[in-house]
């Protein structure tokens, strides 16, 4: 299927998120998920279903400040 991470489009065989996560192997660096700009819990990676050409956003927070 293909789908829109991070700006890229990319195909896939994931139908979860976190099925999604465990392909790209980024598990332990991704602190949030959105599909199609909606934020989706940690704890509904496992049932969230991707649906064709969805807008997959993995999100990073970094420290710092002045």
């Amino acid at each position: 299927m293909k789908l829109i991470i991070n700006g890229e489009a990319k195909e896939s065989n994931a139908r979860t998120i976190q099925e999604l996560i465990d392909e790209l192997e980024i598990e332990s660096k991704v602190m949030a998920s959105a599909v199609n700009m909606n934020v989706i819990k940690k704890e509904q990676w496992k049932s969230h279903q991707l649906l064709e050409n969805d807008k997959v956003e993995f999100l990073q927070f970094v420290g710092g400040g002045a």
